[in-house]
Parts: structure tokens; sequence; C-alpha cells
């Protein structure tokens, strides 16, 4: 036998069943999360800068530390239970797209090297380099019509 609500019956059940939001909680973490991944890197950034490379050099060295660690711990396992904890403070920097791209590597590796790995990897972070790509083109379009 169906059950039938009203409208309003049914908003005021949906309320009562869904799982109560720990904004502030949720929002301190991914706060203090994303703020120990970005530390991490100005660690990086300092000693790179105390060795005396110069500041391209250091942004190069210190993204492909962060990319490379974040990778790591994607193999391990490690940095979905840091995006379990965190949310978005785990994926909104640069480690968050290093995951997104090794996560499904790791995923379809047991369809083979081209057509899972090689095929699957970017399922995720495929459309946010194309987004990037397209739109880098055209801000440099408009700054060169402007300049």
């Amino acid at each position: 036998m169906k059950k039938s609500f009203t409208k309003d019956q049914y908003s005021k059940y949906v309320e009562e069943i869904s799982p109560k939001s720990k904004l502030f909680s949720n929002v301190l973490k991914a706060f203090l999360v994303g703020g120990i991944i970005c530390d991490i890197g100005q660690l990086f950034i300092n000693l790179l800068k105390n060795k005396g490379l110069d500041n391209d050099a250091v942004s190069a060295i210190t993204s492909i530390i962060m990319i490379f660690l974040a990778a790591l711990l994607t193999g391990l396992n490690v940095y979905d239970e840091i995006g379990k904890f965190a949310g978005a403070g785990s994926i909104v920097p640069i480690t968050g797209f290093a995951n997104s791209v090794v996560s499904p590597a790791m995923e379809f590796k047991s369809e083979g090297y081209i057509l899972g790995m090689g095929a699957k990897m970017f399922i995720v972070a495929g459309p946010v380099i194309v987004y990037g790509i397209c739109s880098s083109i055209i801000a440099g379009i408009i700054h060169y019509l402007i300049t």
C-alpha cells in the first residue's frame, strides 16, 4: 500500500529524515586541512628560496613536489581518508587535482594500461584541464586585443 503525502507533509518528512548538516565543523575542517596543505607548500617554497633558486624555479619545483606527495598519498590510500575528513579543504589545492588524476588511474588499472589506466586517467580532471586551457586562450585573446 502506497502512502500519499501532501506537498507540505512530504517537505516535513524529507526534513526529518535528512541528515543534519554540520556546516561549522565542515568549514573548520576544510579550512584547517587546506591551510595545512598550503603551509606544507609554503615550507617547500621557503626551503627552495633559501637554497638560492629564483621564483620561477621555486614555483615549478614546489608544484612538482606537492603533486608528487598527493599522488603518493593517493596511491597509499591516505589521501582519500584526508578527503573524507576535510572535504573541499583537500580538493581545492593542487593536491586535489593530483588526486583526481591518480584515483581513476588506480581504479581502472585492472582494465589494462591503455584502455583502463590511460583512457580513464583524466575522466575527472579532463574537463578541468579543457576548461582551464580554453579560459586561458580566451583571456589571452582579450588581453592581446586590449593592449
